[in-house]
């Protein structure tokens, strides 16, 4: 299929995907609005609708928060919003905790409270218990911290919830004051996938408020939603969730015989408890859906892994191994006793960890000298796989546990749960695709040497994925396989275009210096883990000889720019300005270059596809 994406102006700040009211994205459609963006130049902010859940906080979010500052808040206190307890106590201890670091002690207030009308149950899932963090406005750039790095935030569809609770609960919704008190601009560390809204001011979450007379043209009422959604079959009632989720944790383990993708009376096929079951596919034949454990985010999942880790073993530093999502760096670093950095991912970086773990051990023989490595296989945006077997072996010698994110290269791609103890997932990418819902996962391996201990810790585990994103999420994750498929299919036609074009292959006077995908880059280790069937998934990176190139192709480029990646449809960006615009020369001394582009592919015709690179790289080329 051919699909026709309008670029440039016109679509400046609005959603990713189009006309969604729970996009993942946003549009930043050239190189100038990105770096506009990073700036705060007001052409950019004045356009913004939407955005990265994590950075920018969705307006029924923000709605919902406001209503809980007027109705629990005092002397101007703001808040953020969790779906459990012990979800708030581990937001008050961070904000306490580092804010006594940043040299401003404070306090931190929760609230619980209970939305159930009258002619609700709490056993039907009609009623919905909210966490109220409150704390003084000072310390939000502090809080603010929290909701982007760990991912435990309330969903939107969540807070949609309450607030159609708290409708029927109180007959109305309680309205902001006619002049609330202005707040200071609060820009968030890493706010490359925060938006803000037209004439907005600060709120409560530290965002923006939504403006008070116009709607922007792509945001859909809540009927037009759910019209939409019962037009193209993807509502279910909520009482299914139970079933979506069995669904999705057999979908993870690998263990279903036939994935029927039809609902049943009560739910999902795949959900329901006569369905035919099998030994695993994930390459450890007796993981099965008990072993894995579902999250409303990647980060969360990453997050929660490292927890996990934490309770499960003796207290020491963790390794990140590569050039990670930045976000999971920050999580190694600011909860624990810190992190390791070997940034380049590089087989030589397995040396020097060598020496490193014999050095931690002689220091202290009785106690493992390292919590655990994270990797990435392959990294992003680098697309580096590591020697996952080498890195094994380490652990097996040293006593540590191996953690393993997956989302880049994909189950149906590749197989590393044989060597790792932990595998965590972001689903929000490719294994949904339509990039509507978050989601993430964390699943042990049954023969891992520490896999009954990690299972034992596990018993604390919270199911916090809101019954409606795992709806979402399981009828996204259907075609799961097939899709992958056709975008590996894509993705590899594409770099071996643009890679006969580039530097790398002597082509005299190129403007492309690089293709980072995993065919071209670290291919020995990525083949060591490559299923039979597998491909080299749908993400690549390009660098360029020039910035001028870099800015000019990515400005040609006729596809949906904004953050995020692993959708259905083509999305690019300008990865290095967006993740580290304030840190360029850190992240250009481990390769991640100021011109970097990175690409996600989609499913579009492939003929389509290869026209729209080649249209890109004449104006590189034209620009050089």
């Amino acid at each position: 299929m051919v699909i026709a994406v309008a670029v440039g102006s016109t679509t400046l700040g609005l959603a990713v995907p189009p006309f969604t009211q729970h996009a993942i994205s946003v549009s930043l459609p050239t190189w100038r609005d990105n770096v506009g963006y990073e700036e705060g130049e007001k052409r950019i902010m004045d356009s913004m609708v939407s955005g990265y859940p994590r950075f920018f906080i969705h307006l029924s979010i923000q709605k919902l928060a406001n209503i809980c500052e007027q109705r629990f808040g005092v002397n101007g206190e703001k808040c953020l919003l969790c779906p459990s307890k012990k979800i708030a106590d581990q937001c008050r201890t961070f904000v306490v905790n580092r804010a006594v670091l940043a040299g401003t002690p404070t306090h931190v207030r929760l609230v619980q409270y209970f939305i159930c009308p009258e002619d609700s149950s709490a056993q039907t899932g009609q009623c919905a218990e909210l966490h109220i963090v409150l704390f003084p406005a000072n310390v939000l750039p502090i809080a603010k911290q929290f909701w982007q790095h760990t991912g435990l935030g309330i969903s939107s569809r969540f807070a949609e919830h309450c607030l159609s609770l708290w409708l029927r609960q109180d007959k109305k919704i309680p309205q902001s004051s006619a002049s609330p008190p202005s707040s200071p601009t609060f820009r968030a560390s890493n706010k490359h996938y925060s938006v803000k809204q037209p004439g907005a001011r600060i709120s409560s979450t530290g965002v923006s408020e939504p403006p008070s007379t116009t709607i922007p043209s792509d945001v859909l009422s809540k009927d037009q939603s759910t019209y939409l959604e019962e037009r193209y079959g993807r509502n279910l009632p909520l009482s299914a969730a139970a079933f979506a989720k069995r669904a999705l944790r057999r979908r993870i383990a690998g263990v279903l015989i036939r994935d029927n993708v039809q609902d049943g009376p009560q739910g999902p096929c795949a959900g329901a408890q006569d369905v035919e079951i099998g030994p695993s596919s994930r390459g450890v034949q007796d993981v099965n859906e008990d072993d894995v454990f579902l999250f409303s985010t990647g980060m969360s999942a990453i997050w929660s892994t490292h927890q996990l880790c934490l309770r499960a073993r003796p207290p020491a530093k963790s390794v990140c191994f590569g050039f990670p999502y930045i976000d999971t760096l920050k999580i190694l670093e600011k909860w624990g006793p810190g992190a390791h950095f070997l940034g380049h991912g590089f087989d030589s970086d397995i040396d020097t960890l060598e020496s490193l773990l014999a050095e931690e051990s002689n220091r202290a023989p009785t106690k493992p000298p390292i919590l655990a490595l994270f990797t990435e296989f392959p990294s992003n945006p680098l697309l580096r796989s590591p020697d996952i077997p080498r890195l094994r072996a380490l652990a097996d010698t040293y006593d540590f546990l191996l953690v393993v994110d997956d989302t880049i290269g994909n189950f149906v791609n590749v197989e590393v749960l044989p060597y790792v103890d932990i595998i965590a997932t972001s689903l929000s990418k490719i294994f949904s695709g339509d990039g509507n819902v978050m989601g993430g996962s964390l699943i042990l391996n049954p023969r891992g040497r520490h896999y009954t201990t990690l299972k034992s810790h596990m018993a604390t585990y919270e199911d916090m994925y809101f019954n409606e994103d795992a709806l979402f999420m399981e009828r996204n994750s259907r075609d799961f396989a097939q899709r992958v498929r056709t975008i590996d299919e894509n993705t590899q036609a594409i770099c071996a275009f643009l890679r006969s074009r580039s530097t790398a292959e002597g082509v005299p006077s190129a403007v492309i210096k690089e293709v980072f995908y995993p065919r071209y880059t670290t291919p020995t280790n990525y083949l060591r883990c490559k299923l039979p069937e597998g491909g080299f998934g749908g993400l690549f990176s390009l660098t360029f000889t020039s910035l001028t190139a870099s800015k000019a192709f990515f400005d040609a480029l006729p596809c949906h720019k904004g953050p995020s990646l692993g959708t259905n449809f083509t999305l690019a960006c300008p990865y290095t300005i967006l993740a580290h615009y304030n840190e360029l020369e850190w992240a250009a001394q481990y390769g991640v270059e100021e011109g970097l582009v990175r690409i996600s592919v989609g499913m579009e015709d492939k003929d389509f596809l290869l026209r729209s690179f080649d249209m890109a790289l004449k104006a590189a080329e034209s620009a050089k």
